[in-house]
């Protein structure tokens, strides 16, 4: 039996939210090489310099398709709130994209000697959990709305019993 969450939901949203997030990362990834690809071979750019913009770029496709897709359920109830999640996103993601990319890609790359797209992928699948963990627990976790109160702590309608409050 599946136990519900004090939040409402239940092991099976965390699958689905699981799942969704690795196909909006794989969506990314194709974003963040596609970006990588063309600053290093199509204009010269340093390799970690266009590290740091493929990952932007992935980051900001990622948010659109995680807002939109992978946590829609969540996002509906606070739509004004798109600002803030935009923030938290960027900031908990860069920290450990961006960071984690441009520290992986200076070993894979300057101490290794890998292909720089290789060490991209190498990169990218040593951030991926802790970014899934960001995400669910912390960029879109539920907030705290009148739907998620229980019975006991709505207000009475019996004048009775608030005349005594």
């Amino acid at each position: 039996m599946v136990k519900a969450t004090r939040n409402g939901e239940d092991w099976r949203d965390l699958i689905r939210h699981w799942f969704r997030f690795s196909a909006v990362g794989a969506l990314g990834i194709g974003v963040q090489l596609l970006v990588l690809a063309a600053l290093v071979d199509g204009i010269g750019l340093y390799y970690l310099w266009a590290t740091l913009v493929a990952v932007e770029a992935a980051i900001l496709h990622n948010f659109i398709w995680h807002e939109r897709w992978t946590w829609a359920e969540r996002t509906r109830r606070r739509p004004g709130d798109i600002l803030l999640r935009l923030v938290r996103f960027n900031t908990v993601t860069g920290l450990t994209s961006i960071l984690g990319n441009l520290v992986l890609m200076r070993v894979f790359v300057g101490a290794l000697g890998l292909h720089y797209l290789a060490a991209n992928l190498l990169s990218i699948a040593g951030c991926y959990a802790l970014n899934f963990a960001a995400s669910e627990w912390f960029v879109f976790k539920i907030g705290k709305t009148n739907a998620s109160r229980t019975p006991t702590d709505a207000p009475s309608r019996d004048p009775a019993v608030d005349s005594h409050r």
